[in-house]
């Protein structure tokens, strides 16, 4: 009977069999052991076993197994191959050894039977086909699934079924004939426990042959010594680099400020020496005239200069003179020790910046670990719904922070196994269709800039797009009469509780998969598209930040408060007409596409942006999914670097709040979400959209214009102290070069200054349209009326002695602004 099944096997193998199908017999194999596996519902009975040597082999084998289910897919690929076979032949053996050290016998005995197999298959007694991969695949998994529970202290059954199956394979007999009397046999024997002791061993395999190429190869592939550390512990670190990343950035910061100090100084100083100068010249020229005077009476044999009289004047001149010297000198050593801490923290950022590379590096995990447990997930997808599906990676090898992955996870399984339940087709479908009956899904793993692109497809039917129309209108997501473009359809896969299933299983049906995953990409901070063409399947690409710890943003300004919006969500930046603002349906064109434009002040309950100074609005474009938004601000202040920082669950559940992030400085600023910012306004009511609020500047902007820095700094803090927003310039040249950028509502200037007086200034501003509406008030020492009367005539508000009482000075403010003090 035996060589009769044999003949009739090998018969059937000759005949020509469609690409991607698997012998009939393994399926019903495969069916049997799910049938027969029983794991029993009670703990793991450890009583004389080493606890900390079975966590030790559930760590270990739990690695293994994840190399063997990739060599088990190269065998898929290629079953001739020698490497994979010795590699897989080499982890079961090391598994087989380390379960039946620590009592796992049922383990044991699995890795022993697939060894067996192996074995007989690289002394080519059996060729390995894909019957006997698919048998392997199972094996992997079966073995995966019994070491989960082991380190979750679950006892397990003996898989006697797939045992048995495996010695069918190795001793060459079909697996045909082994599927009845395993079904039967298996059905009347009660699943062993691993617990269960005396159990009978079988003889352990030969030492594995290794041939002088196989050391090579080992050589080669030796991994490097690894340390393992604890997850909160490396979190601890990278956070640590994080605050020296953000101290660095005040000592640059301060050291600006210390640079730019420096600088007034050095200015400070060449006027000192320009007076001293001329008072050197001053007094003398007084000492000779009074000389003149009195030469009548004077004694002829002194100079005049050489006077009891005139000396003291003229040591405390020249005493003048050499503090001013000193002063230099003093000015050169501070420049020479400000160049050598500018070195030193360029070498301390140099090395810092590395250190915390370093440390973002340790976080990276390659995508290539998630592998095996995304191909059981497909294995058991297809095998629950009686399909074929083959599971490709491209780029695998690519990094992403390991928080990243870890939240992935579970959003990736369920896209697997939706493909699987609503993307791939019955192999029966598919043979109509003229497609393989094996059906594939891609997974594509690739970098864009700071961004990690995942793409997950498959060449199934595509997206029933009939079928969302439908099951969106009975839940209300659609008025009627409504007409929805392909791509707003793709977007109601991801409503809550939306499911196209027509029943609900263990695969799909309960419209929480694409939910989760939307969400979770949300969140992460990416972005998520779709795209669908029917019988030719559905392509999902998620971008997602390469790592939550540090990323790029750029800096915005709305009024006073600066936020930063994640760079991976930004495609470019523009400027657009005002005009535009405030029209129903306005929109932005970029690169062929249409932004909708919005005001990041009413996104965020703020007053409107009003970009002051500027002839158009800046505006930031910002994509996420199908959703196109160029949002106005006040100030596009830049990009950088930041450390994004969490924070607390209430702020974090307010929707748009991604984190935030500590400057230079010590002030916080928040990161925006723009997105869900922008769907929020697009659904709010009219009559809830927040008003426009009145044009004039919630707080004024006073420009101090003056070239003592004394004078400059007593001044600003006076006008901070009442409230009021202050910029500096310290002659009429630097003070126009600010004016480009901003206009302020008022100007206290000075009328002596190097490069251009108060004078100049005042007749260019009122001579220019955008400038000539500025108020001016004059503080100056000239306090004559011919000075005064000039800078009326140019159009100056007011006119100021110094030094000034501050009591003065404000009231002058409030009049000239018609600004209502706080305290009335």
């Amino acid at each position: 009977r035996v060589e009769a099944e044999r003949v009739e096997a090998e018969a059937a193998s000759s005949e020509p069999v469609p690409d991607g199908s698997v012998d009939e017999a393994v399926e019903t194999l495969l069916a049997t052991v799910a049938g027969t596996i029983d794991d029993p519902d009670e703990p793991l009975d450890v009583t004389g076993v080493d606890t900390e040597l079975l966590d030790i082999f559930v760590e270990e084998s739990g690695d293994l197994l994840d190399h063997s289910d990739g060599l088990v897919a190269l065998l898929r690929e290629a079953p001739g191959e020698r490497e994979p076979l010795v590699g897989l032949q080499r982890d079961l053996h090391t598994i087989k050894g380390g379960a039946r050290m620590t009592g796992m016998f049922a383990i044991g005995e699995l890795g022993h039977a697939m060894e067996t197999l192996l074995e007989a298959v690289v002394d080519q007694r059996v060729e390995l086909d894909r019957a006997g991969v698919s048998l392997l695949e199972q094996g992997i998994d079966r073995l995966h699934a019994m070491v989960t529970r082991v380190g979750a202290r679950q006892a397990v059954g003996m898989p006697q079924a797939l045992i048995d199956g495996f010695d069918a394979l190795a001793a060459g007999q079909s697996l045909a004939a082994e599927a009845a009397p395993e079904a039967h046999a298996a059905a009347e024997s009660a699943p062993a426990l691993a617990s269960t002791p005396k159990v009978q061993l079988a003889p352990l395999s030969r030492p594995i042959e290794d041939s002088a190429a196989d050391d090579d190869d080992v050589g080669v592939r030796a991994p490097q010594e690894q340390v393992r550390i604890r997850a909160d512990l490396l979190d601890r670190l990278v956070n640590y680099a994080g605050e020296v990343a953000i101290y660095r950035a005040r000592l640059e910061q301060q050291l600006g400020a210390f640079r730019a100090a420096m600088n007034e100084m050095e200015q400070t100083n060449a006027r000192l020496r320009d007076q001293l100068r001329r008072l050197d010249i001053e007094t003398e020229a007084q000492i000779i005239a009074r000389y003149q005077r009195e030469h009548d009476t004077a004694d002829t044999t002194f100079d005049p200069l050489e006077l009891d009289r005139f000396s003291t004047l003229q040591q405390l001149s020249r005493a003048l003179g050499e503090s001013a010297a000193d002063m230099g000198s003093l000015q050169g050593t501070l420049d020479d020790l400000t160049r050598q801490y500018e070195t030193l923290l360029l070498q301390q950022s140099r090395v810092s910046s590395e250190l915390q590379e370093g440390l973002m590096r340790t976080r990276m995990v390659p995508f290539d670990a998630l592998v095996p447990r995304l191909r059981r997930v497909v294995r058991q997808a297809a095998s629950e719904t009686g399909k074929q599906v083959q599971l490709k990676l491209d780029g695998a090898q690519g990094e992403l922070d390991r928080n990243v992955l870890e939240r992935m996870t579970a959003p990736l399984e369920h896209m697997l196994r939706n493909a699987v339940a609503h993307g791939v087709e019955a192999p029966s479908v598919r043979r109509k269709a003229k497609k393989a009956e094996e059906g594939t899904i891609h997974i594509a793993v690739r970098r864009e800039g700071s961004e990690v692109v995942l793409e997950v497809g498959d060449d199934g039917a595509g997206l029933d797009r009939d079928a969302i129309r439908k099951r969106a209108s009975e839940r209300g997501l659609i008025r009627p009469g409504v007409a929805l473009g392909d791509s707003d359809l793709d977007l109601l896969i991801f409503e809550p509780g939306f499911s196209t299933a027509t029943e609900v299983s263990r695969l799909a049906g309960r419209g929480v998969g694409m939910d989760v995953v939307a969400s979770e990409v949300r969140q992460l901070g990416g972005s998520l598209d779709i795209n669908s063409r029917a019988q030719q399947g559905t392509t999902f690409t998620l971008r997602l930040p390469q790592t939550l710890a540090v990323t790029q943003a750029v800096f915005v300004r709305i009024g006073d408060t600066s936020f930063a919006v994640p760079i991976a969500s930004v495609r470019g930046v523009g400027r657009a007409a005002r005009e535009g603002f405030g029209v129903d349906g306005a929109s932005y064109e970029y690169g062929g596409e249409q932004y909708a434009l919005h005001d990041l002040g009413e996104l965020v309950g703020q007053p409107p942006a009003k970009a002051e100074g500027q002839l158009q609005m800046p505006v930031l474009l910002v994509r996420s999914g199908d959703l196109r938004v160029a949002v106005a601000v006040d100030e596009i202040v830049g990009n950088r670097e930041i450390v994004v920082k969490p924070v607390g669950p209430q702020v974090a559940s307010i929707p748009g709040i991604f984190g935030a992030t500590v400057m230079g400085d010590g002030s916080v600023v928040v990161i925006l979400d723009v997105a869900p910012l922008a769907r929020r306004h697009a659904v709010m009511p009219r009559d809830e959209t927040p008003q426009p609020q009145p044009e004039q500047r919630r707080v004024p902007l006073v420009m101090v214009v003056d070239d003592s820095v004394t004078m400059r700094k007593v001044t600003g803090r006076v006008l901070e102290r009442h409230k009021f927003e202050v910029v500096t310039a310290k002659d009429g040249v630097d003070a126009l070069e600010r004016l480009e950028e901003r206009v302020p509502d008022l100007m206290l200037l000075d009328i002596e200054m190097p490069r251009m007086d108060g004078y100049e200034l005042a007749t260019q501003m009122k001579a220019d349209p955008r400038l000539r509406d500025v108020l001016i008030m004059m503080i100056t020492s000239r306090t004559g009326e011919k000075h005064r009367q000039r800078a009326f005539d140019i159009g100056v508000e007011r006119y100021l002695g110094k030094p000034y009482q501050e009591n003065e000075l404000i009231r002058n403010v409030y009049e000239l602004l018609k600004v209502v003090p706080e305290d009335e």
